[in-house]
């Protein structure tokens, strides 16, 4: 294993990874998941760093501080990475839910007329997915990956009733896996 010099390096990588949440927190007030790909750059450079073996000399307080910060970008990051994953995988408009929700198309007939308009289901998506991904971040640090089972059993049983159209349950899918993955790699970073 390499090491660096220690409090320039950890310095470095706290504002870079501190940088990369305020972009992300921007980015869900702007409603511009674009901008949170930002957050990509340390966790990118972490996973170059962990596999080549660099390792800053530790100096006793930032290596928990970097942690913390990744563990933030984690839980706060996978909402706009999420919505722009799901963006790409989506071809209607069942984007733009004011809850954070699915919108799916909700025929209603009166009489002999039917009209289509659209109706948001799992409004919770967006808590949900801060929840879960604060879980799967500590299930990572404590070393108990058994929760994050349990996280995906209590998400999909939770809401099974609300899975009936095949778009939802392709979202749910999607928006669950982006989510689960993001905070994996940003836990993982933790632990190194």
């Amino acid at each position: 294993m390499i090491q660096f010099f220690g409090s320039f390096a950890w310095t470095i990588a706290l504002v870079v990874v501190l940088g990369a949440v305020a972009l992300t927190i921007l980015s869900i007030r702007l409603k511009q998941p674009l901008l949170a790909l930002v957050g990509l750059l340390p966790v990118v450079l972490g996973i170059v760093a962990v596999a080549v073996g660099i390792r800053p000399a530790e100096p006793p307080v930032m290596p928990a501080l970097v942690a913390l910060s990744f563990a933030a970008l984690a839980i706060i990051g996978g909402n706009p990475i999420t919505v722009w994953v799901l963006s790409l995988a989506t071809t209607s408009n069942s984007l733009g839910a004011d809850h954070g929700g699915i919108l799916v198309p909700d025929t209603t007939s009166v009489g002999a007329k039917s009209t289509t308009k659209t109706k948001e289901v799992l409004r919770g998506g967006t808590w949900i997915g801060y929840l879960e991904r604060l879980a799967v971040v500590g299930a990572i640090a404590v070393g108990h990956f058994e929760i994050i089972a349990a996280v995906i059993a209590i998400k999909g049983l939770g809401r099974f009733s609300e899975l009936d159209t095949p778009e939802t349950r392709e979202r749910f899918i999607i928006g669950t896996l982006t989510s689960m993955i993001w905070a994996g790699l940003c836990g993982a970073l933790i632990l190194f």
